[in-house]
């Protein structure tokens, strides 16, 4: 039987038709791929094509010819160049960010510790007059601003603990009465933070102000130290007292505890109403570490403020008080980790006293032990201060005179040089032996009842939150 030569024609048309049905899916699968590369070469070819630009240029000359090694050598000796030009522009700019902070012989030391390929900062005109510029900056400066005439009539502030939750310090509980009187919030520091920069003012730390100085006879004699600001700054002291974080704020509002951030430096937690912990500014320091980070011509030389801290309940939210908490190990290590970054980032610390007792009217016996447990417990943590900061704000001594009593020699003995208590106007002696000065208040009292007293720095009402209450005490 003869076989029809055209009977398998449709099983080779299957096979065509599947053959051309890959063909096509392979090039749609190419178009893609190719489609994708395009795109990523779209996305990446600006700093592909700088790359190649460049590498180009290191290997071929104007006309397009190779380089010779000599050209080569050449190329690679204006990158040098350049790179070194580059630095110095960046130096200087370091410098410059310095200065802001009056820190004009560190700028000009920086500037003058140069050494490019060709020598020395002298050689190289760009740096010389640099350095020509900041000295002749430095020796604009005038003595406190031309603000003030002595050092004594510097303003020291000082604040408690700043209320983060309104909602929670403002409740009408028994407590609110103490807050309202004592304490203020965060919108009224910042606020009066704006203000203060904005009219002059320059941060000074307290070992600032003043320096002691070996006389002859072999003794030491403490003397107004000179401050130097552009004209019309005018400089002044922060301080902060009771950063403990107490426990009978908690739940009220307030910050929990300093820590150091993921960033290492101090921060704030804060236990919120549901229970849950918050990191943030919620108090003070980080808020005033920002401000400066923000406006660096607001501090001099790097100062940021003093923090007075008592010890019955611990330090700085941690209960470094009670040898038997299971805790106490780990917050003595916490504690002392955040008084060294605090320390490293211009922050000074005081003693005001372990129970906050008001010393004028207690026995020297009770200073004696109070003093004792505050250098046994809370010294080994924040390290050596010769700073007392009278609790109440009460002076031992009523007289304005040269301090005589027991209780100043005891506290003397104890390594304190420097006693601040508070009054509505600054005032401070600079004796041979001790220094003492007094805070004006910035508290809920000042700004409703006494706002006349605060004139000088701001206007109470720009100031006040809404959220306050009126007067209730």
């Amino acid at each position: 039987m003869a076989v029809n030569k055209h009977q398998k024609q449709p099983h080779n048309k299957k096979k065509k038709k599947s053959k051309k049905f890959f063909i096509i899916l392979a090039i749609e699968i190419l178009t893609i791929l190719l489609l994708f590369g395009a795109y990523r070469l779209y996305i990446l070819w600006p700093d592909k094509q700088k790359e190649i630009t460049n590498d180009l240029k290191e290997a071929i000359g104007e006309n397009g010819t190779s380089l010779s090694p000599k050209e080569l050598a050449a190329r690679a000796e204006q990158e040098k160049l350049r790179q070194e030009n580059k630095e110095r522009q960046d130096l200087i700019a370091q410098a410059d960010k310095m200065t802001l902070g009056y820190d004009y012989d560190g700028a000009i030391e920086l500037i003058k510790g140069y050494q490019g390929s060709q020598g020395g900062y002298k050689v190289y005109t760009v740096l010389s007059t640099a350095v020509d510029r900041l000295v002749k900056e430095k020796e604009a400066l005038v003595l406190y601003g031309n603000s003030y005439s002595s050092v004594t009539e510097i303003n020291q502030l000082f604040f408690h603990t700043l209320i983060a939750d309104t909602s929670l310090a403002f409740d009408g509980d028994g407590d609110t009465k103490g807050y309202n009187m004592y304490m203020i919030t965060i919108s009224e520091f910042e606020k009066i933070l704006q203000i203060l920069y904005d009219k002059g003012y320059v941060l000074v730390s307290m070992s600032d102000l003043t320096k002691k100085v070996t006389l002859e006879d072999g003794t030491t004699k403490y003397t107004a130290n000179d401050i130097y600001l552009r004209e019309g700054q005018k400089p002044f002291v922060l301080s902060e007292d009771d950063v403990s974080y107490y426990k009978y704020m908690q739940g009220d509002g307030f910050a929990s505890r300093l820590i150091v951030g993921e960033d290492g430096k101090p921060t704030c937690e804060m236990v919120l109403s549901n229970g849950t912990i918050s990191t943030g500014a919620f108090d003070i320091v980080p808020i005033l570490d920002a401000f400066i980070e923000e406006h660096p011509d607001f501090s001099y030389q790097g100062a940021k403020g003093l923090l007075n801290l008592t010890g019955y309940e611990g330090i700085l939210g941690y209960r470094t008080n009670d040898p038997d908490s299971p805790t106490y190990e780990a917050d003595v290590e916490a504690a002392k980790k955040v008084v060294q970054v605090l320390k490293a980032e211009g922050w000074e610390i005081g003693s005001h006293s372990w129970g906050h007792k008001n010393m004028q009217v207690e026995s020297l016996g009770v200073l004696k032990t109070d003093t004792a447990r505050w250098l046994k417990e809370v010294g080994p943590l924040v390290g050596p201060t010769d700073i007392y900061t009278f609790p109440f704000g009460d002076d031992i001594e009523t007289t304005s005179g040269t301090y005589r009593s027991d209780k100043y020699q005891f506290l003397k003995d104890s390594g304190f040089n420097v006693f601040l208590g508070v009054y509505k106007e600054p005032w401070m002696h600079v004796k041979k032996d001790y220094v003492r000065m007094t805070r004006r208040p910035i508290d809920g009292q000042a700004l409703i009842e006494f706002p006349e007293r605060l004139q000088d720095l701001f206007n109470a009402t720009e100031v006040i939150d809404p959220q306050r209450p009126e007067k209730d005490w």
